[in-house]
């Protein structure tokens, strides 16, 4: 692990604040809201900011959180397609930003997934950390491999090729040697 996020205080306040204010405007939520004004609902904000976690690994952002619903995910860092702060006139009088991170998807070309995280400490620099080692694993997966797909050299073209070629002919040789050991 590179880093272990920490997360600011003030989020219980600001969860405790905006489902206080979900309940006011919700015909339901007044028949809630003294259960949650009374104690409830700063119980269940400290127990939901505890189950806040975010670990940037060498290869992975991981991120979790939730009561009820707890969610849990994993993203391969040359994945993420965006990383964006949103920070809204509430979340600013809190001190508080959110990391919004956009994934490539498996679901064609148009599908992405989102994943976000309010109030990392040092968010920006956070934010930076998960860039540059996003940077490091791409610049890992594609070192040594020309790079072809939009050249018109067909010289960098049959360079690949025969080095597949090559590495497919070795792949064979010691298939043929484990097989010859095992007979």
């Amino acid at each position: 692990m590179i880093r272990e996020a920490t997360f600011n205080p003030k989020v219980k306040t600001y969860i405790f604040l905006i489902v206080t204010f979900y309940l006011i405007v919700s015909v339901i939520g007044l028949v809630l809201l003294p259960i949650w004004l009374f104690g409830f609902g700063q119980w269940l904000s400290n127990k939901f900011f505890h189950t806040l976690q975010c670990q940037l690994s060498y290869k992975n952002l991981k991120f979790s959180k939730g009561l009820i619903l707890h969610i849990e995910k994993t993203i391969p860092l040359e994945n993420i397609q965006d990383l964006s702060f949103i920070g809204g006139p509430i979340l600013r009088s809190f001190g508080l930003t959110m990391i919004k991170v956009e994934t490539a998807g498996g679901g064609g070309a148009h599908h992405s997934n989102m994943m976000s995280m309010i109030g990392i400490d040092n968010a920006e620099e956070f934010k930076n950390l998960i860039l540059s080692q996003r940077e490091k694993i791409i610049k890992e997966k594609t070192q040594g491999l020309p790079v072809v797909a939009h050249s018109s050299n067909g010289a960098e073209k049959d360079l690949l090729l025969t080095s597949i070629r090559n590495e497919l002919v070795e792949i064979k040789n010691l298939l043929k040697e484990k097989n010859t050991k095992i007979n």
